[in-house]
């Protein structure tokens, strides 16, 4: 069975939701909609208060070339645009929008398959662009740069990530279950957009009727294969992904088109059907709600800009004993500091802790056991870079490939030391960008 090659671990998967099918949650009285939704520079608000908007109509544009519009998931009217903490804390600007309650939603007619068969590759990328797709897998690249090959660059594969390696979280797998056929023709649009001859889809083992369900869709096309992988942890990343099906490694430095291949989330090639053949923009998905303690966990399709104490209560309320929620995945994601802020484009699901699974241990001294070096998939020194990070030795760390790291966690969940590796690593990683 296919995985990548170096490093890696396989955390307790504890997906207690993976039967659960997705449930739409209602519309909201009022959303909060952050301008920064993606990898890149922040959106322009186009509307101002006192604005009627549409549902699916554009309220910020694209604020350079890495960026992607926003829209309203509703009809409504724009209150204020102000800042809003994000999960983490941080101040952002958002558009304020209050739903019409008589008439919340409403959608534009779909394009015919004639239509969208009479669509050039330049049409679907325009498309993606205007609707604002980003990567839904977690780093929120905007979908149309990556979709814009560069000169003298071929795309052979699409390679479609399907393995929701992280722990706790089963929204792409609900959604595989769900709308495998449309995932198949997203992941058709993307192969005309980019002109690959070939398309794979990686879904790990633990994901059975995921599995049937997308190799029955891709099924009846010749140049679509479903590829079933080991499972093993951060096999989502682009660089794992193309080295488990494809065996091609990823030169340092360089992006996954050196190789050939396009990589995108399930969820990406959902969006990229719906705005194709629905002229849906992206302002909703799919996310995970979990926890030992959560009242009704769940898979919850959810309106861009919802209040995560919103979606909480929809889950059955906080818990008592909650000790720490986690905006993501419990792996990769970061702690959500406040209720009060709103989901985006790229929350993937509130993993609620119990405070006795919470807290930290206590930090002990490095025993030089080398665990975190043989985990890192990217061959590094996680041991040596937080040493380096600690006396501020900025250069000395990108010297040993600090920007390779995936911050995937591998490092500081297998130190019996209980050292903050990946933290230390986040630090030095933030101050060389400062540097440049």
């Amino acid at each position: 069975m296919k995985t990548f090659k170096k490093g890696g671990v396989h955390p307790p998967e504890k997906k207690t939701t993976n039967n659960c099918p997705v449930v739409e949650m209602p519309v909201p009285d009022e959303l909060r909609i952050m301008l920064s939704q993606c990898i890149g520079v922040p959106a322009k608000p186009i509307v101002k208060p006192g604005d009627s908007v549409a549902c699916g109509q554009m309220i910020a544009e694209a604020g350079g070339f890495v960026s992607a519009p926003v829209h309203s998931p509703v009809n409504g009217t724009v209150k204020k645009i102000e800042p809003t903490r994000t999960p983490q804390g941080i101040w952002q600007d958002s558009i304020v929008i209050e739903t019409d309650k008589e008439n919340p939603v409403s959608f534009p007619t779909p394009r015919s398959d004639g239509e969208v068969n009479d669509l050039s590759p330049d049409d679907i990328i325009s498309i993606v662009g205007d609707c604002g797709i980003v990567g839904l897998g977690g780093a929120t690249f905007p979908t149309r740069v990556k979709l814009s090959v560069p000169k003298g660059k071929t795309a052979e594969f699409v390679l479609i990530n399907g393995a929701e390696c992280e722990p706790c979280l089963t929204c792409d797998d609900a959604l595989m279950r769900r709308d495998a056929d449309k995932i198949v023709k997203g992941t058709l649009l993307i192969m005309k957009a980019t002109g690959a001859k070939a398309g794979m889809i990686g879904i790990e083992e633990n994901k059975p009727e995921a599995i049937k369900s997308m190799s029955d869709a891709a099924g009846k096309y010749s140049n679509l294969d479903v590829v079933t992988l080991k499972k093993k942890y951060p096999q989502g990343g682009e660089k794992q992904l193309i080295y488990a099906i494809t065996g091609r490694t990823v030169p340092a430095g360089s992006l996954p088109i050196e190789t050939g291949c396009i990589v995108d989330n399930v969820a990406t090639a959902y969006a990229v059907y719906d705005a194709v053949y629905n002229r849906r923009p992206l302002t909703e998905r799919i996310l995970t709600v979990t926890g030992p303690e959560v009242p009704n966990p769940g898979n919850f399709l959810v309106k861009n800009g919802t209040s995560l104490l919103e979606i909480m209560k929809f889950a059955g309320g906080v818990p008592e004993d909650t000790g720490k929620i986690i905006a993501g995945g419990p792996m990769m994601g970061r702690a959500v500091s406040s209720l009060e802020s709103s989901a985006t484009k790229g929350l993937s699901g509130l993993v609620v802790l119990p405070e006795s699974t919470s807290l930290r241990k206590p930090e002990g001294p490095c025993i030089r056991c080398g665990r975190c070096v043989s985990v890192c998939p990217m061959g590094l020194e996680p041991y040596l870079l937080m040493l380096q990070a600690d006396v501020k030795r900025w250069d000395d760390m990108s010297q040993s490939g600090v920007l390779n790291c995936l911050e995937c966690g591998c490092c500081t969940y297998s130190c019996p030391a209980n050292r903050p590796l990946l933290d230390m690593i986040k630090l030095g990683k933030q101050e060389l960008r400062k540097i440049k």
